[in-house]
């Protein structure tokens, strides 16, 4: 959360001409709540189930570009789908960066803490590893959305010549 998944993605599919998927908004609009009234009433285990079931269905889509929840990949099934269909490219930024970016927003269930910045550093602690399971790893503590965004589109360019290779 905070890493500029929602903004590159928005970004990159308009530059490219594809269409982009939020998971998150996605499961929003089907579940008809919000995802922190979805952690609140019906726990995290729901929500990560109702994830699944998106990500195994747009991961089916071509020519998309997806952004998942900071948790997504966790599961490795996730993971695995989102792999196949594509580029899986993961932002990161610092546990500072990412707190002055979500600060004061309360749509965001795993952060309400009483010491976010700790429970910044334990989530990426804990992911760490599933983020590692990414093709390219993409720091943007300190870059633009479009520094961001360019990168990424290099990065695909290059896949895209490697595939066809």
């Amino acid at each position: 959360m905070g890493t500029g998944k929602s903004a590159v993605g928005q970004k990159l599919a308009t530059r490219l001409g594809r269409q982009f998927i939020d998971t998150d908004v996605l499961i929003e609009k089907e579940a008809g709540m919000s995802i922190s009234r979805l952690f609140a009433e019906k726990g995290e285990p729901y929500f990560r189930e109702l994830e699944q079931q998106v990500i195994a269905r747009v991961s089916q889509e071509d020519g998309v570009v997806i952004a998942t929840g900071g948790g997504a990949i966790v599961k490795e099934v996730n993971a695995e789908q989102l792999k196949a269909s594509g580029v899986v490219i993961c932002l990161t930024a610092t546990p500072e960066v990412i707190l002055a970016r979500v600060q004061g927003d309360n749509t965001r269930p795993l952060l309400l803490a009483d010491n976010a910045l700790e429970r910044i550093h334990t989530l990426l602690a804990a992911r760490a590893e599933a983020y590692g399971r990414a093709h390219v790893t993409i720091d943007t503590s300190r870059r633009s959305v479009d520094e961001v965004v360019e990168e990424v589109q290099k990065i695909m360019e290059g896949e895209m010549i490697r595939r066809r290779s």
